[in-house]
């Protein structure tokens, strides 16, 4: 396929670790099916103990027969059940919430492609974790049927509250039998896998802020009022977290980056920290720009 007519959507994968290299050089292994689809971008945090994969591939639907094909399902499959073969979640700790060791996987439309073209790839994704590897998925946004955003499932399932020592996340802590109904998979929760959230999204930026505190509380409340949520920044969420022995974070999700971008926050987060006392430091994205992302692609593909 041309690479200037294909439709492109980028995947996230979130998965529960990032101290044991073993795992990771097993899932990165198992991620080499097709050259297609591929990793083009990899954050690795130890201290949250979690690591993101940004991958990319080109989709193609059938109207007719409503099939729709990317090399990026087979990948992420092969991916997810490495992770699964690797990674324990109850032998896990980190300062990062998370609900299982394939923590989120999000899609986003590139280049040429529509929002319902990742929703689709995201359902197709989410069938095969749930029904052939056993792990409950819960859908949001253009892949749930009522678009149910993602902050609202992860309150519901207990996500943001710490489990160990006041501000780290251990083990699973949430009932075997889910108090919700997944989208697909069993009700029932494996405590060595856990859950986890699939959806379909327009881009959206991830932040972070360190803060030269190791105050929780205080970098708590600062994430609040930096977060739609608490009356801030309108489509920013924001978390307070951990980031070593001596600081912390706001770790943000900017949910429309042309609308409310990361020189708002940062400004937003130095205000009020200035208020309370606190030093900032400059903060730093997580992951590429859209643009860049499709440009790595393309040289990654051309030059196989």
């Amino acid at each position: 396929m041309e690479l200037k007519d294909a439709k492109l959507i980028c995947v996230k994968l979130y998965i529960s670790e990032s101290r044991n290299n073993s795992a990771l050089d097993m899932i990165e292994q198992a991620a080499k099916i097709d050259p297609e689809a591929a990793i083009v971008n990899k954050f690795q945090d130890r201290n949250y103990n979690r690591v993101r994969y940004t991958l990319v591939s080109y989709v193609v639907h059938d109207p007719v027969t409503g099939i729709t094909y990317t090399p990026m399902r087979q990948t992420l499959l092969a991916m997810v059940e490495a992770a699964y073969t690797a990674v324990n979640l109850e032998m896990h700790s980190g300062a990062h919430p998370r609900l299982g060791v394939v923590d989120h996987i999000c899609f986003h439309p590139l280049a040429r492609a529509t929002l319902e073209d990742a929703a689709r790839v995201a359902k197709l994704v989410a069938s095969d974790i749930g029904n052939r590897l056993q792990v409950p998925v819960f859908l949001y946004e253009a892949a749930h049927p009522s678009g149910k955003a993602l902050d609202t499932i992860r309150r519901e399932l207990g996500y943001f509250r710490p489990n160990y020592m006041g501000n780290q996340w251990a083990g699973w802590a949430l009932p075997e039998i889910l108090p919700e109904k997944p989208d697909e998979g069993p009700v029932h929760v494996t405590r060595d896998r856990g859950i986890t959230v699939i959806g379909a999204s327009p881009w959206v930026d991830t932040y972070n802020v360190p803060v030269l505190s190791t105050d929780v509380p205080t970098i708590r409340r600062i994430a609040r009022m930096v977060s739609a949520r608490g009356g801030g920044l309108p489509t920013v969420q924001a978390l307070g977290l951990v980031h070593g022995k001596d600081r912390t974070e706001i770790a943000c999700m900017l949910l429309e980056p042309n609308r409310v971008g990361a020189d708002q926050v940062q400004s937003q987060v130095e205000l009020i920290a200035a208020q309370e006392g606190l030093e900032v430091e400059k903060g730093y994205f997580t992951d590429f720009s859209q643009d860049m992302i499709t440009e790595r692609y393309t040289k990654l593909v051309s030059d196989k």
